[in-house]
């Protein structure tokens, strides 16, 4: 059975950062797309960042600069390191694991990030 739990989400204030994990049980992680998306109420699910098999990474534009995410092959966990975090950035953040090529996607439960004063 796969899973992917996150943690790390909470209540930050602009300006500050917060580190999410996703660990994964059932699947290596390192032979999987690794990503992380984001959702607030009434929108759709939005790339945050990806990590791929072979480790290269891609961010959204609204991102770049200020997340990171990498990958702990001995841990099979992957991060989300968020740096100079902004009102915007609040959303529930998924986890994802995908082999898009033989149509295998996972999602993980999603942990809640707010950005509020």
């Amino acid at each position: 059975q796969v899973q992917l739990v996150e943690s790390g989400g909470g209540l930050v204030q602009p300006g500050g950062s917060l580190r999410l994990s996703c660990a994964a049980s059932g699947i290596i992680c390192s032979m999987y797309n690794m990503g992380w998306y984001r959702q607030v109420p009434g929108k759709q699910r939005d790339l945050v960042a990806v990590i791929s098999r072979g480790g290269t990474t891609n961010y959204a534009d609204s991102v770049k600069g200020r997340f990171t995410i990498s990958r702990d092959n001995a841990e099979n966990t992957v991060y989300l390191q968020m740096n100079s975090l902004k009102a915007e950035d609040t959303a529930v953040y998924y986890c994802n694991a995908a082999r898009p090529l033989v149509g295998i996607n996972y999602w993980g439960q999603g942990t809640q990030v707010t950005v509020s004063s």
